[in-house]
């Protein structure tokens, strides 16, 4: 097989950079680390989670850029700068992996787009619930109908941040909604497919102090139905009460915790109910826990075999380039 020549640009305080190096590094027969490079202020604002480069060596941003044996680049660095560096990297001609969601320009993502349609490569966002099993399985159960009429989709994903961290959630317009709300609008997109009317209700708790908007709400609005998306930075236990919950008229599906923690680093597990009308008339149950798995290392795995032609992404640019104007919308930013 074939590895991958690689290298990551940038890494970021609050989201999954330095895990996504680590877990290249599990996957020697996948990937070939050339090196990594850190821009902005990273070296400052990131400096407790640089041992994650640990053996391999940085190199400047332009090194990575400009060298063609270089196939292939991950942009983590945070989430304001995503689609500059991104951007670059198409320019290059690179494959890309890219931290969830990109900037909040939509013009930019829009130039971003098309610069990766017209070079050909893999562009690939890590929104990481793609590659949940249990998440996977609905979303394809969905689409193929077994569900029946869907009606509501309900996905929440909560967590209990630091003053710190909410307070930089002023980074961006629609605070919690950008940061953790992307995934939840990603899976009800893809299993009810573009709403007719986006209400957003994002808002301050006010908690500590803080005035950024760290609870995150919005409703989407389809013909024949209404779906909700909450998040929030404020919630006790909120990160095993993240859930997925999709209503049709031949059942309920309720995946409850999204992830659970098994104890290994980023080695997960997902709990999923189906309720649905027996023979007799009555509500039956089937509850079932899956086998763990690793939140990255099937994300990455795929990326692999994309770039190498064996794979083709699923995910469409137009539907990134849409998935990210509906996220603008539930952030109230357009």
């Amino acid at each position: 097989m074939r590895k991958i020549r690689i290298a990551q640009i940038g890494i970021n305080r609050h989201s999954h950079g330095g895990e996504v190096f680590r877990t290249l590094r599990l996957l020697p027969e996948l990937f070939d680390i050339v090196g990594y490079a850190l821009v902005e202020d990273e070296r400052q604002t990131c400096e407790s989670q640089l041992d994650c480069f640990e053996g391999y060596p940085e190199l400047t941003l332009d090194e990575i850029l400009n060298d063609p044996t270089i196939e292939a680049v991950t942009v983590e660095t945070d989430e304001i700068h995503l689609t500059k560096y991104a951007q670059m990297a198409a320019e290059h001609g690179k494959h890309i992996h890219m931290e969830k969601p990109g900037s909040q320009c939509t013009e930019d993502f829009q130039r971003l787009i098309n610069t990766v349609r017209n070079s050909k490569k893999v562009f690939h966002i890590g929104y990481m619930y793609r590659y949940n099993p249990y998440v996977a399985d609905t979303v394809a159960r969905a689409k193929a109908g077994e569900f029946g009429k869907i009606y509501s989709v309900e996905a929440h994903m909560s967590r209990l941040d630091p003053k710190a961290t909410r307070e930089w959630f002023g980074s961006f317009k629609g605070g919690m909604m950008f940061y953790l709300g992307c995934h939840l609008v990603d899976l009800v997109l893809q299993i009810q497919g573009m709403p007719e009317q986006i209400i957003p209700l994002n808002t301050a708790t006010g908690l500590d102090g803080v005035d950024t908007e760290d609870l995150g709400f919005a409703v989407l609005k389809y013909a024949d139905g209404v779906s909700v998306i909450r998040m929030g930075g404020t919630e006790i236990g909120g990160f095993n009460r993240r859930q997925l919950v999709v209503c049709g008229s031949e059942r309920t599906v309720e995946i409850k915790p999204l992830e659970a923690h098994t104890g290994e680093h980023y080695t997960v597990c997902a709990e999923k109910t189906e309720r649905y009308l027996g023979e007799d008339g009555h509500s039956k149950a089937d509850h079932q826990k899956s086998q763990p798995f690793h939140r990255y290392k099937d994300m990455l795995t795929a990326f692999a075999a994309m770039v190498r032609g064996e794979k083709q992404n699923p995910y469409t640019l137009d539907y990134e380039l849409e998935l990210f104007r509906t996220l603008m919308k539930c952030c109230g930013a357009e």
